[in-house]
């Protein structure tokens, strides 16, 4: 392994909204990938404006931190009018790249802002050195390998062409190839490649013949990739750049594996012989898990447990409930920005940056006008509360998970 790969090998986070960029650029990430309100896959996501673009790449700099505009919906007739403009402006904000999968849109780019670095999306099926060295002479900078590659060809590839190499590590897959799938437009008249897919693949089926229905019912759907337990292999086949999927994920979510990833991203480079990983990191994952988690492709191809069938084989055991606002370390009482219901009694963990966690049981509570209350249930209200813990370290924009009730049902 090269040193100049380990010197610049970037974490890098999804953000659907300003806030979520925030959050993650606070909590450790190198980078963060983001959409305009032009040519991104993720309509549904809260794209950004251009002043939030603005915002973005200024809040980024305090951090050294870069921005990524996702530019990678597959064009149609009439869908590059504006395109030219778009990545000119991208370019006046200073945005450190773009990522962008049809060729037109790469063109347009190449010729309307030739200063505007260019990742290739995952969406462009790269899985060979001979398309990254296509699209390296092309003048593109990055690529963002397919998910369906193993680690052994990754090896492989990098062992063939020095550009830039970016896989993702963490998130939902699409049961398409390379995202690549056409069910939404036919189930819901959303085109996924356009940026309206609906997940049909996630859909709940009956599985019938002519007789009988089935009394389980079944998606299309994979589990998430999580490649946490083997952050070396990635690191020694030569990745810039580690990549977390969620742009319309929840804040609780990306501060969460933002925090563990470049938590272990530190450690190993810290001492990579000694590099060992924690099962705190593990644990800390599972808090913010909707599914399953496997290894994707890098290890051979799936099996039908990299599926999602049947029950949950493990269900997260906190809730997220609010962000620190303040905290009267002298009187020991929180002042958070509440998200969901909170109770006295509650077993609350206080988390922030760099992986501090402070746990406390709700002694006492009260609402925005001084009244104590038992129940707090009103969502984005400010609450203060009283721990029972003393000379604990928590700052503002801290994050608040909740252990589950019992009985309380999981999403």
């Amino acid at each position: 392994m090269s040193k100049h790969v380990l010197k610049r090998l970037e974490v890098l986070a999804p953000a659907g909204e300003l806030e979520k960029l925030k959050i993650a650029i606070m909590y450790g990430a190198n980078a963060v990938y983001i959409g305009g309100n032009m040519y991104s896959l993720r309509n549904r996501a809260g794209n950004f404006t251009y002043e939030e673009i603005k915002e973005a790449v200024y809040f980024a700099n305090l951090y050294q931190a870069k921005i990524y505009v996702a530019a990678n919906m597959v064009m149609h007739v009439e869908d590059e009018v504006g395109a030219g403009f778009f990545f000119r402006k991208l370019y006046d904000f200073g945005v450190s790249a773009v990522i962008i999968s049809d060729p037109g849109l790469i063109e347009i780019c190449l010729n309307e802002a030739p200063d505007l670095p260019i990742h290739l999306s995952t969406q462009a099926s790269a899985v060979n050195s001979e398309t990254l060295e296509f699209w390296k002479n092309e003048g593109v900078k990055r690529v963002v390998l397919a998910r369906e590659l193993s680690i052994e060809e990754i090896r492989e590839i990098r062992k063939k062409t020095d550009i830039e190499i970016e896989v993702f590590v963490h998130g939902a897959m699409c049961i398409a190839y390379s995202g690549r799938c056409i069910l939404s437009n036919y189930m819901s008249l959303r085109d996924a490649n356009r940026g309206g897919c609906s997940q049909s693949c996630r859909w709940k089926y009956n599985l019938c013949d002519m007789k009988d229905v089935s009394k389980e019912k079944f998606s299309m759907s994979s589990v998430d990739l999580s490649m946490i337990e083997h952050l070396p292999d990635l690191i020694e086949a030569g990745i810039d750049s580690l990549k977390i999927e969620g742009r319309m994920r929840s804040i609780h979510y990306v501060s969460t594996v933002v925090n563990v990833y470049k938590k272990a991203v530190d450690t190993y480079l810290a001492d990579p012989q000694n590099y060992k990983v924690s099962q705190k990191w593990l644990e800390e994952l599972w808090k913010v898990a909707q599914r399953e988690l496997s290894t994707g492709f890098y290890y051979g191809l799936p099996s039908e447990y990299d599926q999602l069938f049947g029950v949950r084989r493990r269900t997260p055991q906190y809730k997220f409930v609010g962000e620190v606002i303040f905290y009267d370390g002298e009187k020991h009482l929180l002042t958070i920005r509440q998200r969901n219901v909170i109770k006295k009694g509650d077993e609350l963990e206080i988390y922030g940056p760099n992986f501090v966690h402070v746990k406390s049981i709700v002694k006492e509570m009260w609402n925005e006008d001084g009244v104590l209350i038992n129940r707090a249930a009103n969502p984005m209200e400010l609450i203060t509360i009283s721990l029972n813990v003393l000379n604990v370290k928590v700052n503002p924009g801290d994050m608040i998970r909740r252990k589950q009730r019992q009985g309380e049902l999981t999403l």
